[in-house]
Protein backbone atom coordinates (compact mmCIF):
# COMPACT_ATOMS: atom_id res chain seq x y z
CA UNK A 1 0.00 0.00 0.00
CA UNK A 2 1.36 3.55 -1.02
CA UNK A 3 2.22 6.63 2.06
CA UNK A 4 -0.87 7.58 3.00
CA UNK A 5 -1.13 11.60 3.07
CA UNK A 6 -3.78 13.34 4.98
CA UNK A 7 -6.93 14.06 2.87
CA UNK A 8 -9.22 17.34 3.07
CA UNK A 9 -12.60 17.36 3.43
CA UNK A 10 -15.07 20.47 4.00
CA UNK A 11 -18.49 20.28 5.60
CA UNK A 12 -21.73 22.17 5.95
CA UNK A 13 -22.44 23.72 9.34
CA UNK A 14 -25.79 25.84 10.49
CA UNK A 15 -24.06 26.72 13.97
CA UNK A 16 -20.21 28.13 13.40
CA UNK A 17 -19.53 28.58 17.02
CA UNK A 18 -21.76 25.04 18.59
CA UNK A 19 -19.86 23.02 15.87
CA UNK A 20 -16.39 24.67 16.58
CA UNK A 21 -17.02 23.18 20.41
CA UNK A 22 -18.23 19.99 19.60
CA UNK A 23 -14.81 19.61 16.92
CA UNK A 24 -12.35 21.29 19.37
CA UNK A 25 -13.62 20.07 22.73
CA UNK A 26 -15.63 16.55 22.37
CA UNK A 27 -13.52 15.08 19.66
CA UNK A 28 -10.21 16.51 20.89
CA UNK A 29 -9.63 18.39 17.09
CA UNK A 30 -6.82 20.74 17.48
CA UNK A 31 -7.53 23.86 15.81
CA UNK A 32 -6.08 25.44 12.76
CA UNK A 33 -6.44 28.61 10.62
CA UNK A 34 -10.03 30.14 10.81
CA UNK A 35 -12.25 33.28 10.00
CA UNK A 36 -16.35 34.18 10.47
CA UNK A 37 -17.33 31.62 8.29
CA UNK A 38 -14.99 28.67 8.39
CA UNK A 39 -12.82 26.80 10.97
CA UNK A 40 -9.75 24.43 10.27
CA UNK A 41 -9.17 21.14 12.11
CA UNK A 42 -6.71 18.51 12.54
CA UNK A 43 -8.46 15.06 12.75
CA UNK A 44 -6.06 12.67 13.30
CA UNK A 45 -3.74 14.26 11.04
CA UNK A 46 -6.22 15.02 8.43
CA UNK A 47 -7.68 18.21 7.15
CA UNK A 48 -11.21 18.71 8.52
CA UNK A 49 -12.73 22.14 7.47
CA UNK A 50 -16.12 23.09 9.25
CA UNK A 51 -17.87 25.87 6.49
CA UNK A 52 -20.93 27.93 7.28
CA UNK A 53 -23.96 27.57 5.70
CA UNK A 54 -27.38 28.36 6.35
CA UNK A 55 -30.04 25.55 7.69
CA UNK A 56 -31.83 23.99 5.08
CA UNK A 57 -35.37 22.48 5.62
CA UNK A 58 -34.99 19.72 7.83
CA UNK A 59 -34.11 16.63 5.68
CA UNK A 60 -34.51 12.87 6.98
CA UNK A 61 -31.49 11.27 8.03
CA UNK A 62 -31.10 8.31 4.92
CA UNK A 63 -29.62 4.92 6.09
CA UNK A 64 -28.67 2.02 4.01
CA UNK A 65 -28.40 -1.78 5.56
CA UNK A 66 -25.35 -2.78 6.83
CA UNK A 67 -24.54 -6.24 8.45
CA UNK A 68 -27.95 -5.42 10.49
CA UNK A 69 -27.57 -2.01 10.74
CA UNK A 70 -28.98 1.32 9.81
CA UNK A 71 -25.71 3.12 8.67
CA UNK A 72 -26.19 7.65 7.80
CA UNK A 73 -25.74 7.87 4.19
CA UNK A 74 -23.28 10.42 3.60
CA UNK A 75 -21.34 9.67 6.23
CA UNK A 76 -17.11 10.41 6.98
CA UNK A 77 -14.69 9.49 9.41
CA UNK A 78 -10.95 8.20 9.76
CA UNK A 79 -9.79 4.53 9.95
CA UNK A 80 -7.77 3.87 13.88
CA UNK A 81 -5.89 1.92 15.15
CA UNK A 82 -7.72 -0.93 17.43
CA UNK A 83 -6.59 0.91 20.46
CA UNK A 84 -6.90 4.28 19.76
CA UNK A 85 -10.68 3.24 18.77
CA UNK A 86 -11.03 1.76 22.12
CA UNK A 87 -9.73 4.42 24.06
CA UNK A 88 -11.46 7.14 21.52
CA UNK A 89 -14.94 5.60 22.06
CA UNK A 90 -14.85 5.40 25.41
CA UNK A 91 -13.54 8.88 25.83
CA UNK A 92 -17.02 9.63 23.70
CA UNK A 93 -19.29 7.60 25.66
CA UNK A 94 -18.11 9.05 28.97
CA UNK A 95 -18.49 12.61 27.40
CA UNK A 96 -22.06 11.50 26.81
CA UNK A 97 -22.10 11.43 22.91
CA UNK A 98 -25.16 10.40 21.44
CA UNK A 99 -24.53 7.58 19.02
CA UNK A 100 -26.51 6.33 15.85
CA UNK A 101 -24.77 2.87 15.93
CA UNK A 102 -23.11 2.31 19.30
CA UNK A 103 -19.48 1.00 19.05
CA UNK A 104 -19.43 -2.64 18.07
CA UNK A 105 -17.63 -5.39 16.03
CA UNK A 106 -19.14 -5.61 12.28
CA UNK A 107 -18.58 -8.86 10.45
CA UNK A 108 -17.27 -10.77 13.58
CA UNK A 109 -15.20 -13.49 12.66
CA UNK A 110 -15.15 -12.94 8.52
CA UNK A 111 -12.73 -11.02 6.00
CA UNK A 112 -12.98 -7.59 7.07
CA UNK A 113 -13.74 -7.76 10.30
CA UNK A 114 -13.94 -4.32 12.38
CA UNK A 115 -14.53 -2.08 15.23
CA UNK A 116 -17.04 1.02 14.33
CA UNK A 117 -19.38 3.70 15.61
CA UNK A 118 -21.66 6.20 14.43
CA UNK A 119 -22.47 9.37 15.24
CA UNK A 120 -23.88 13.10 14.20
CA UNK A 121 -22.24 16.07 14.66
CA UNK A 122 -24.60 19.56 16.18
CA UNK A 123 -25.42 19.98 12.44
CA UNK A 124 -26.72 16.83 11.55
CA UNK A 125 -23.61 15.16 9.79
CA UNK A 126 -22.67 11.87 10.25
CA UNK A 127 -19.30 10.59 11.48
CA UNK A 128 -18.50 6.78 11.33
CA UNK A 129 -14.91 6.00 12.89
CA UNK A 130 -13.48 2.35 12.49
CA UNK A 131 -10.74 0.23 13.19
CA UNK A 132 -9.16 -3.04 11.43
CA UNK A 133 -7.66 -5.29 13.80
CA UNK A 134 -5.72 -6.52 10.82
CA UNK A 135 -5.39 -3.47 8.44
CA UNK A 136 -4.13 -5.26 5.71
CA UNK A 137 -7.97 -6.24 5.47
CA UNK A 138 -9.08 -2.46 4.94
CA UNK A 139 -9.79 -3.07 1.32
CA UNK A 140 -10.17 -6.95 1.04
CA UNK A 141 -12.68 -8.82 -0.38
Amino acid sequence: MPEITPFHIAIPVHNLAECRTFYGEILNCEEGRSSDHWVDFNLFGHQLVIHYKPKAKDEELHVNPVDGKDVPVPHYGVVLPWDTFKSFSEELIAKGVRFVIEPYIRFKGEVGEQATMFFLDPAGNALEFKAFKDMGQLFAK
